[in-house]
């Protein structure tokens, strides 16, 4: 069985939220994928000498944001050369400590916009969903090289436009990937050959898992900036995809890795049960997925400060074995005819190592087929399915979905342009 994808190469906020388990752009174009081998596991480049340095600009600088950045500056590949976040206190104590010149650290909600105009080459986003579409399609337009936290989008308009932007990038010789990490593990990996060689037999059904603590939901402010902190904008579905999107993505990302296919209809359950919530986003939920092929693929999503082990994971079973990809734990295959066992290890940081170099390797060497861009968007595709056919209680099918087309909106009203 060959994957119709190739491999891909959270301080507080986004570490313990996920570490809390340590085309055109037209329905037509989403319609087929197109298959791809899978690419070896990237090797973390050594610390020099380099080709030469990039210049690279950093949008959002909270928790993950500056944790990233350091990982950047730590490569040796790159020249932080710019950063830019909504409050300038943030921003002024990233460029601090990234040796950022005060000219070139900006703020507001169009700090952006400085940064990308400011020399950069390639510019890294680290900003709530809301804001990635426009701000990743700013930075093609401009003639940089992409990098993008995930989801790349909270709803199908911005998730069609990361698509777009994805294209347009390839065609102007310009890199644009997507940061998942499930995908880089070498362990991972391994199980998914085993997979796709028939180690399971034929693929029955896949079972996802996310389990989370979930995040502060404090009281809402007169406008927005006090969402705007930490991860409290997870909480809030326009902003950050719902608890499904922004978290369990990593295990339905997995999911689709090893179906290569897009799931055709979900139907399901959601609600919110965190004490005094004050965000819109569900946190929990039961879907069920079914693919084009009848694969049945069953997710379960918490997110409760209840006292349960946080874990991201995608078992598969098959009619002769079952296997488990994890992002943190141990990855396994057991079969009547093979048998493999090996630890994921310290994912979060060693993923994003692994996509950093995978990232300087493709913009130096010339790769900029960025095959990263389809599976993220129909990762996040997908989680929009779920989401959405949870809140309603209904069978929902992709191409209605697409159909639709509903965008979210944020009130900005009060925050400083």
């Amino acid at each position: 069985m060959n994957s119709f994808y190739s491999t891909t190469k959270l301080p507080l906020s986004r570490r313990e939220f996920v570490s809390g388990i340590l085309a055109g752009t037209a329905a037509t174009s989403l319609a087929r994928l197109t298959s791809m081998a899978a690419e070896q596991p990237a090797t973390v480049a050594p610390p020099g000498p380099f080709q030469r340095k990039l210049k690279l600009g950093v949008v959002g600088n909270g928790g993950r944001g500056a944790w990233i950045a350091g990982l950047f500056k730590r490569h040796g590949g790159y020249e932080m050369h710019a950063v830019a976040d909504y409050f300038p206190e943030v921003a002024d104590k990233c460029g601090e400590a990234l040796g950022v010149d005060k000219a070139r650290r900006f703020s507001t909600l169009s700090g952006y916009k400085q940064l990308l105009e400011s020399g950069v080459e390639a510019v890294a986003l680290e900003v709530p969903s809301y804001f990635m579409p426009e701000q990743a399609r700013a930075a093609v337009d401009a003639g940089l090289h992409v990098y993008l936290a995930k989801p790349v989008a909270a709803d199908v308009p911005g998730a069609l436009q990361i698509l777009a932007a994805g294209k347009q990038a390839a065609e102007k010789q310009r890199c644009f990937l997507v940061d998942y990490q499930m995908p880089t593990d070498p362990a991972n990996q391994e199980v998914l050959r085993r997979i796709h060689g028939e180690g399971l037999g034929k693929i029955a059904q896949i079972q996802t898992t996310g389990f989370t603590s979930g995040c502060a939901d404090p009281p809402r402010t007169s406008n927005l900036e006090s969402r705007l902190h930490g991860l409290v904008w997870v909480n809030d579905i326009a902003l950050g995809c719902d608890y499904i999107g922004n978290y369990d993505i990593h295990a339905i990302d997995a999911a689709l890795w090893v179906a290569g296919q897009r799931p055709a209809t979900a139907v399901g359950h959601s609600r919110i049960c965190r004490p005094n919530p004050h965000g819109d986003s569900h946190d929990i939920c039961s879907v069920v997925f079914e693919y084009p092929d009848g694969l049945v693929h069953n997710h379960l999503g918490q997110a409760l400060k209840n006292q349960t082990k946080g874990e991201l994971s995608c078992r598969v079973y098959g009619s002769t074995g079952r296997a488990l990809i994890i992002y943190s734990g141990e990855a396994q295959l057991r079969s009547f005819d093979d048998s493999y066992a090996a630890p994921v290890e310290n994912l979060y940081e060693a993923g994003a190592v692994r996509n950093i170099a995978t990232f300087y390797k493709n913009v130096t060497e010339g790769h900029f087929q960025n095959e990263t861009v389809q599976r993220s968007v129909d990762g996040v595709l997908a989680c929009i399915l779920g989401r959405e056919a949870a809140a309603r209680s209904i069978r929902l099918t992709w191409e209605n979905l697409i159909k639709e087309n509903k965008r979210l909106e944020v009130d900005l009203t009060g925050l400083i342009s």
